[in-house]
């Protein structure tokens, strides 16, 4: 679901002697380029906490607009420069390292060839607890999806993605322990969604789903066989709408703390959506206007 990722290997704050920092210049127009090679000032030095990577251009940009003061070094590559301008002249401000690299030497910074010409180093992201994610449903009459052993990271990235189209505000992941986390790549594809949504996870969803519903919180399961038509059933609020494992579907456990059941009504030729695809019908139907 940011290319979230600890940063094995990263190259030291200072960078290696071919890679060059650099900090900005006036532009003259509307087309000038902002940004330009320059020394950086003294880097910061580098936090002990664990460090987490996100690749991607909008993915990274959207961590820098949501959790500056977590942001440890910035990498990107001279096809993205007149792009990040904004986050470049911000971190020269703040002494942050922010190295222009290569495409090879990005690609080891951030441990993929998937970057997109950016990779931010970051403090790790904070989940919520399930009080608060209660607390927020229950207060804004919302909106949230829980994800039951749903592992790929492409279609995780692509719900969250849509979730964050559609306003949901909140995700909460189930899976067994260790604590689930959003895979580098989900983050990547969610294109900045990650870090517009309350996320918080667990590894008891049954039991986490008992928790909410006991707060008057809603449990909508999706079924491909459910009773209720998706599009025209009239979710409550607070609604939790759970999806199930690609292959396997809802746990029985979870399925227990269902209040109802709803599907999405197809012409019969092919059985069932994919987990992605049914999320953007659900997160569509969920926040019509009523």
């Amino acid at each position: 679901m940011t290319h979230s990722k600890r940063a094995r290997g990263v190259p030291p704050a200072g960078g290696p002697s071919h890679t060059r920092s650099v900090g900005t210049r006036p532009a003259h127009g509307a087309g000038a380029n902002p940004v330009a090679p320059a020394r950086m000032p003294p880097a910061r030095p580098a936090a002990q906490d664990p460090t987490e990577l996100t690749v991607g251009l909008r993915a990274g940009l959207a961590l820098f607009a949501a959790r500056p003061d977590d942001v440890l070094r910035i990498a990107y590559t001279r096809a993205v420069r007149g792009e990040i301008g904004d986050l470049v002249r911000t971190a020269a401000a703040q002494h942050l390292p922010c190295d222009e690299m290569s495409e090879a030497e990005i690609e080891r910074f951030a441990e993929s060839n998937q970057n997109e010409g950016l990779c931010i180093a970051a403090r790790p992201r904070k989940w919520a607890s399930m009080q608060d994610l209660a607390e927020q449903l229950v207060r804004a009459r919302g909106v949230a999806i829980a994800l039951d052993r749903v592992r790929n990271p492409y279609n995780v990235g692509a719900i969250v993605r849509s979730a964050a189209f559609f306003g949901i505000d909140a995700l909460l992941l189930g899976a067994p322990a260790p604590h689930p986390g959003l895979a580098p790549t989900a983050v990547r594809v969610a294109e900045g969604g990650a870090d517009l949504l309350r996320l918080a996870r667990t590894t008891d969803l049954a039991d986490t789903l008992a928790r909410l519903a006991g707060r008057g919180i809603q449990v909508v399961g999706a079924d491909m066989r459910g009773p209720l038509d998706a599009r025209s059933y009239a979710f409550a609020r607070p609604v939790v709408i759970v999806l199930g494992n690609e292959r396997e579907g809802l746990d029985s456990r979870v399925r227990a703390q269902c209040g109802a059941f709803v599907s999405i009504r197809g012409t019969g030729r092919l059985e069932s959506l994919n987990v992605a695809v049914a999320a953007g019908v659900l997160f569509a139907a969920a926040t019509r206007p009523t």
